[in-house]
């Protein structure tokens, strides 16, 4: 899965391990820095108060985008030192607090790492928190299960916005207002995130497009043009497959992988597993059966030898990752094996072929990973030349479940391009909605 940067900064609650309150000095207070990703800046504030316990707890804001916080996992206070783990999101920060108690000195990792400071807010340097730019509706999907849906207003033709694995609506805040002026335009968050109800089922890529497809219905949303970052494209390619008559456009932001135009020149280990375990299972009850000579023929020729290929080409791809990415990998990034993100990753299918839809999909090609985490030129030149060749193997996988695609190529642009490429993004979106009928 594409490491989520940027991530921490969205916004979260940190539970703060038991300390005796009497021994340790007040941290207490509103933390404040700036969190820099490539061109975009965005204000981060730590809100830290005692919990009622003898500990700490804390909630995080990234100040431009809500003022709503989001749920993490834990911080970890000993002596001056911080560390803070976000599991589900595959991040961390470590810091360390100054002497005098007005500055903790650190840096974030996801991914890559990257320097953070906060200081000590007082009364004269404390920012102040955004006020809602949106309204926020919940909408019933299925029993006992309600999402999150965003409405920043606008007027024309109505944009939804499918954000990436693990993020909520929330992240386009920035990006959705530039929008406004010439669309309608509303954000959802996934089930199992955010706002949204968890459920213990329901995370297929199928299942979840269906989702969309009900906040469409109950909220009267008629023909969108729906945008999906990262994740979010396997929810295009499940409605623009099966209901393409529901949509105007599709627009994939870094969002056209494996789990949403599947290649099977090159196949996607996600996806190849989900099939291999499937027949697996129907093979082992075809033992009981005796009806089994079929799907032993496609095990043997086709799920084993693609799981293989799989593997193959994923460990020649870790061999070149850097100390800090390899670091990450071996992270949980779930703290349940059935959780939503295991539920999704499980839920993953095949898209090969998309309806009679209009399709615009912006690349990465190839990634700003942010800070140089390579210290050997030829392993990063080897790494970008890899990445490049995956992304190239993608556009094709698209063009030809969507021959018409527009394909736009953004070089040395982050994963997250309606943020570090707002404008590009922006100007392409808007020529292609413009020759939407």
């Amino acid at each position: 899965m594409m490491c989520f940067l940027q991530r921490l900064v969205i916004g979260a609650t940190l539970l703060i391990g038991a300390q005796d309150l009497a021994s340790t000095p007040d941290i207490a207070g509103n933390w404040q820095g700036i969190a820099q990703f490539g061109s975009v800046s965005l204000r981060t504030v730590v809100k830290i108060g005692p919990d009622g316990n003898a500990g700490w707890k804390a909630a995080v804001y990234s100040v431009d985008e809500s003022p709503t916080p989001v749920p993490a996992d834990s911080l970890l206070l000993k002596g001056h030192h911080v560390t803070v783990l976000l599991n589900a999101m595959h991040a961390r920060i470590d810091g360390v607090i100054s002497a005098d108690y007005k500055t903790i000195t650190g840096t974030m990792t996801q991914g890559v790492t990257v320097p953070l400071i906060l200081h000590r807010a007082t009364a004269a340097t404390a920012w102040i928190l955004i006020p809602n730019p949106y309204t926020a509706h919940f909408v019933t999907i299925d029993r006992n299960v309600q999402l999150e849906v965003l409405d920043w207003g606008g007027t024309g033709r109505p944009l939804i916005l499918l954000a990436g694995l693990g993020d909520t609506a929330h992240r386009y805040a920035p990006f959705a207002s530039k929008l406004t002026p010439n669309y309608h335009v509303y954000g959802i968050t996934r089930r199992g995130f955010g706002n949204s109800s968890a459920s213990p089922s329901g995370y297929s890529a199928d299942r979840l497009a269906d989702d969309v497809l009900t906040v469409m219905e109950v909220l009267n949303i008629s023909r969108p043009v729906l945008v999906g970052h990262s994740l979010g494209g396997e929810e295009l390619s499940s409605i623009g497959s099966r209901h393409p008559e529901k949509v105007a456009g599709l627009i994939y932001l870094d969002a056209a992988f494996g789990y949403a135009a599947y290649d099977a020149n090159r196949g996607d280990i996600r996806v190849d597993l989900n099939d291999l375990i499937a027949n697996l299972q129907s093979l082992r009850r075809a033992y009981v059966t005796g009806q089994y000579a079929d799907l032993e023929k496609e095990v043997l020729e086709n799920g084993l030898p693609h799981m293989i290929r799989d593997l193959k080409e994923k460990q020649k791809q870790d061999v070149l990752l850097p100390p800090t990415l390899k670091a990450a990998q071996t992270q949980p990034i779930e703290s349940s094996e059935n959780g939503p993100i295991a539920g999704i990753i499980a839920g993953m299918q095949k898209y090969t072929q998309l309806g009679n839809v209009p399709v615009l999909a912006i690349f990465a090609v190839p990634h700003n990973f942010g800070p140089a985490q390579w210290q050997d030129p030829a392993a990063w030149a080897a790494y970008n030349a890899a990445d490049q060749e995956t992304s190239e193997a993608q556009i094709a996988a698209l063009l030809r479940a969507a021959p018409a695609a527009r394909i736009v190529r953004l070089p040395n642009a982050s994963h997250y391009v309606y943020l570090t490429n707002a404008a590009d993004v922006q100007r392409e979106m808007s020529a292609f909605i413009g020759s939407v009928p």
